[in-house]
């Protein structure tokens, strides 16, 4: 009866072992490229600064310029610059030029839903 009990317990294992692995390998034949993922992670890093954050975030409603979002802030215009060029260069902020100023906003509605599920996250 012991001997029965382990052969069935054996053949459970080997079936449960299999269920695994066929797993595992549908997930590894769904996982990206590790270049994709790479760059995934670094837009993230890009979230990971809170004065990047309170830019975008000042921006999800209505365009601004340097001197509006240091103003709103309290930052110098060259700490700002510095932060809309990583942004920009993360396409996460687009501008546009009307006669001598540079107005921001961000780059699509992407960047505003990323925003969103954050806080949604964050305040749950």
């Amino acid at each position: 009866m012991a001997e029965e009990n382990n052969n069935k317990l054996q053949a459970e294992d080997k079936g449960s072992q299999t269920e695994r692995e066929e797993i595992i390998n549908r997930v590894l034949e769904q996982q990206p490229d590790d270049e994709i993922l790479y760059d995934l992670a670094e837009l993230f890093k890009v979230f990971g600064d809170s004065t990047r954050i309170k830019i975008l975030y000042s921006m999800f409603e209505h365009e601004l310029c340097v001197n509006d979002i240091a103003g709103l802030l309290n930052l110098s215009q060259s700490s700002v610059s510095h932060q809309l060029r990583i942004l920009k260069t993360s396409k996460l902020v687009k501008f546009r030029r009307e006669g001598k100023s540079i107005y921001y906003s961000l780059d699509d509605e992407h960047v505003r839903a990323i925003i969103s599920m954050g806080m949604e996250h964050v305040e749950e």
